[in-house]
């Protein structure tokens, strides 16, 4: 089943639940989905792959956490409150995130295969961790763990 048949799906369950957070989150996700095909279109593809699905999925997640943080510094909990409400319903439909020991496994792998022993080198690195890691670690989580590989 697709993200988008899902999701359909799961906005069909949550109207019938009467789950107003999740129903409002799950049509989110699927406006973003249909915009994100109308804007591919003209290039020729109807639907989005797997992987444009999780990047888009993973673009929600990250502006949930960081409106959450914004929320948290005023002073206004209960706007975070529901970031994280509709933040956890987000991660339902993203594969589960690695363990630091895993994506550490990742990073040994492509340092090696880069040959990367520096700083200089930690542009290769970034590029080929973020490409396969996307949607499963935090940008900044894999981007610290490389710092701390390539200077110590």
């Amino acid at each position: 089943m697709s993200l988008k048949d899902r999701i359909s799906e799961d906005i069909k369950v949550a109207m019938k639940a009467k789950d107003k957070i999740r129903l409002e989150t799950v049509r989110s996700i699927k406006k973003l989905i249909l915009e994100k095909e109308v804007s591919l279109r003209p290039q020729g593809q109807e639907t989005l792959t797997e992987t444009q699905e999780l990047e888009l999925l993973a673009q929600l997640a990250k502006q949930r956490r960081d409106s959450m943080e914004q929320y948290r510094n005023a002073g206004r909990e209960d706007l975070a409150e529901q970031e994280a409400k509709e933040l956890a319903i987000l991660e339902e439909y993203l594969p589960a995130p690695l363990s630091d020991q895993e994506i550490e496994a990742v990073l040994d792998e492509i340092i090696t295969q880069t040959g990367a022993s520096s700083m200089k080198d930690m542009g290769k690195v970034m590029g080929l961790a973020m490409d396969k890691l996307k949607g499963r670690a935090e940008g900044r989580k894999i981007q610290a763990m490389v710092k701390a590989k390539l200077s110590g």
